[in-house]
């Protein structure tokens, strides 16, 4: 494993940034590939993106001990709600709601529940692992969203949606410890035989030596501050 070497950022397809707002990479494929530690499911270069806002750059509102004893609600969460848009212009090929959001934030519990008590996905319900999701497929590849709100998709099968378009909103449905919005993007339909494709973004903002900086065809860093307004 390594992180993402320049011969496949040369190579990665170019997409639409899918949140507005300032957001983290908790994980992503300029940290290590595959970004998850495994291939499955067509998320070699995947990402996971969270909002950690304020001074401490917390991904909730409220003191971090009330994470140590379940007391922070999703609705503490920064990224809570946040509309998630399509990264480009594509058909809507599969979609899933109606899975629950984990409705607090448990540190222990959570880590125990995704180590050892996560729920895997089957061909016939990517929702125990992806929780909420949308597919959608278009010239850069299949675009893989997922852990969305309950109740959030607002994009139906056969649809077609131009690129910034919302499709849902980030959530903590399925196999999450945080509302996050998990993305990756494949080279075919079902997730169980696809290959993850490298993915950079058209463009974005990042925060370094206390400035913002524009930044065009890139892939966001392991913990860096990014934002698209």
């Amino acid at each position: 494993m390594g992180v993402m070497s320049a011969m496949e950022i040369d190579g990665a397809v170019s997409v639409a940034f899918p949140l507005r707002g300032e957001w983290t990479a908790l994980h992503t494929p300029a940290e290590r590939v595959p970004s998850h530690g495994t291939d499955y499911f067509g998320q070699r270069f995947a990402f996971d993106f969270a909002r950690l806002l304020g001074p401490y750059r917390k991904f909730y509102s409220k003191p971090i001990w009330h994470h140590l004893c379940g007391r922070v609600r999703v609705e503490d969460c920064y990224a809570w709600g946040e509309p998630v848009l399509a990264p480009f212009e594509g058909e809507v090929i599969a979609a899933g709601d109606g899975w629950p959001d984990g409705k607090r934030l448990n540190l222990l519990w959570d880590l125990l529940k995704t180590s050892f008590f996560a729920q895997d996905a089957t061909p016939e319900d990517y929702r125990p692992l992806a929780g909420n999701y949308v597919l959608l497929e278009g010239r850069p590849g299949v675009a893989f969203l997922g852990h969305l709100r309950l109740g959030s998709v607002r994009v139906q099968v056969g649809k077609v949606v131009g690129e910034g378009e919302p499709v849902g909103a980030v959530g903590n449905s399925g196999n999450s410890t945080t509302p996050h919005l998990h993305f990756h993007v494949m080279d075919g339909r079902d997730p169980f035989t696809a290959e993850g494709l490298p993915c950079k973004f058209h463009s974005y903002e990042r925060f370094r030596d206390g400035t913002w900086e524009h930044v065009y065809g890139s892939v966001p860093a392991v913990l860096e501050q990014i934002r698209v307004i």
